[in-house]
């Protein structure tokens, strides 16, 4: 049950505690929420090992660390929480994904929910192709660069007519964090289909930030 998880894996957070860390994680996430220096690695050790004793309905129990979260790793911990293999390419979490989304608002959290998106988006592609587009169209910058970097890491799998979709519809957004995210997804395509990386940049006008970014594995021949 939630009642028996969330606390294990609030106490054993605490436990692991490096304060001094903690501070220097806090300042640089340049976040107003503490931190309690528990390495991200760790934290998602203490959830397996807390996942295995305490079994529990994993949307309400990740729901309820994400929203009680008095430190940053509890938000990790709900993240983490959300990978466990009952959960992966459960398409009821993706409510939840887009809270965490919304309410975390900065690059560490939004970036973890990003495998999430993905294994839904590779499970269910009808469903999922949607959201994302309508992700990439929203006011939220942390919804349009999660549209964005939504297929990170799925390589043969990627749908490249929704990465491109994705990209030039925030092509000329203004947010660092979407033409960054825009430099990163590129960059990452091109570790599976380098031509078709060139073929768009070829054809698509970008922010500096993000061309740079897409090109770094490229070579001149990027332009």
């Amino acid at each position: 049950m939630a009642a028996d998880l969330v606390p294990e894996v609030r106490a054993a957070l605490r436990a692991a505690a490096d304060p001094e860390r903690g501070r220097g994680m806090q300042a640089y996430l340049k976040t107003a929420e503490p931190c309690l220096g528990v390495r991200l690695p760790e934290v998602r050790r203490i959830v397996r090992a807390a996942a295995a004793t305490h079994p529990a309905d994993v949307e309400r129990a990740a729901g309820q660390l994400w929203r009680e979260a008095s430190a940053r790793e509890e938000r990790h911990a709900a993240i983490a929480l959300t990978g466990l293999p009952v959960a992966r390419g459960d398409l009821r979490m993706l409510p939840l994904y887009e809270e965490m989304v919304t309410t975390g608002a900065w690059w560490d959290l939004v970036d973890g929910v990003q495998p999430r998106v993905r294994d839904l988006l590779l499970a269910h592609p009808a469903q999922l192709r949607p959201v994302l587009q309508g992700w990439a169209r929203s006011p939220d910058r942390w919804l349009r660069r999660s549209a964005v970097i939504a297929q990170l890491g799925a390589k043969e799998r990627t749908d490249t007519a929704l990465l491109a979709e994705v990209i030039e519809v925030n092509a000329e957004d203004p947010e660092f964090f979407v033409r960054k995210a825009i430099g990163w997804a590129l960059r990452e395509h091109t570790k599976t289909d380098p031509d078709w990386v060139r073929r768009f940049l070829a054809e698509h006008e970008l922010s500096p930030l993000s061309r740079r970014e897409a090109a770094k594995h490229l070579g001149s021949s990027a332009g």
